[in-house]
């Protein structure tokens, strides 16, 4: 039997991550308004627009180095 909610918990395990958590900080401080539309657009199911908001904001260096720590 598959676990349709595995990609979901390995979602949320990265995000409460100690690099997840401080790559949402990044995220939302450098734009709080965009984040919380790809937040809301992730709830509602519609991933490629979350994704597509958030990849933007990704090229921070520093989101950069979180994201190979997330990798880990």
């Amino acid at each position: 039997m598959e676990n349709s909610n595995l990609p979901l918990q390995e979602a949320m395990r990265l995000a409460s991550s100690p690099a997840g958590r401080q790559l949402y900080a990044l995220l939302n401080q450098q734009n709080k308004d965009a984040m919380q539309k790809a937040m809301a657009s992730a709830a509602s199911g519609d991933y490629d627009t979350a994704k597509a908001m958030i990849s933007s904001m990704l090229s921070d260096p520093k989101a950069q180095q979180l994201l190979k720590e997330l990798g880990r």
